[in-house]
């Protein structure tokens, strides 16, 4: 009956629940999702994507039917577009005759314009990023410049992991309306 209630109040925006409804199911979905791929770093990414996918469709919640069912059942969903995505870049076999009639051919090396649009591309997300709140452009740096796990970031920022949690949550979804903003 208590997760109707936070359920509800998510519904109106609550902070509070959101974040009960996080402690509350991670482990259950993160669980789940790392007997399916028996990688703990897609577990997170795949938990924190479905987290972020639940609370911004919550209104959407049928009470029909448990919550926790409707969280896996989007995890696996995230997790099916994800082994998608990994599929589409999946190469093509050639044989060793092929392979070396395209290295002679190809320079994989970038060339001076790569590395200028890499940079330049680099640069405008550095500025997207100091838009955001200096909490959350923390958050951002440790994860994704630093490549600090979230309990790392935890002990460095000395907050409970489910803070880190949701902040790197709230801070990517903003980080992507800023950036869809500027397009």
């Amino acid at each position: 009956m208590e997760v109707i209630n936070y359920i509800e109040k998510a519904k109106k925006g609550d902070q509070v629940a959101f974040t009960f409804l996080l402690d509350h199911y991670w482990n259950e979905v993160y669980g789940f999702m790392l007997k399916r791929t028996e990688n703990e770093t897609d577990s997170e990414d795949i938990t924190i994507e479905t987290f972020s996918k639940a609370f911004d469709k919550i209104a959407t919640y049928n009470p029909e039917f448990q919550f926790n069912t409707w969280l896996i059942a989007i995890a696996k969903n995230v997790h099916i577009d994800m082994l998608r995505k990994k599929k589409s870049t999946v190469f093509i076999e050639i044989t060793d005759e092929e392979d070396q009639q395209a290295y002679n051919v190809a320079d994989s090396s970038p060339s001076a314009e790569d590395e200028l649009i890499k940079e330049q591309n680099l640069s405008r997300l550095l500025q997207f990023i100091k838009e955001l709140k200096p909490h959350y452009q923390e958050v951002i740096q440790l994860r994704y410049f630093q490549e600090m796990s979230y309990q790392e970031i935890a002990e460095q920022l000395n907050e409970p992991l489910s803070n880190v949690k949701i902040k790197l949550l709230r801070a990517k979804k903003l980080l992507a309306e800023i950036i869809e903003s500027k397009k």
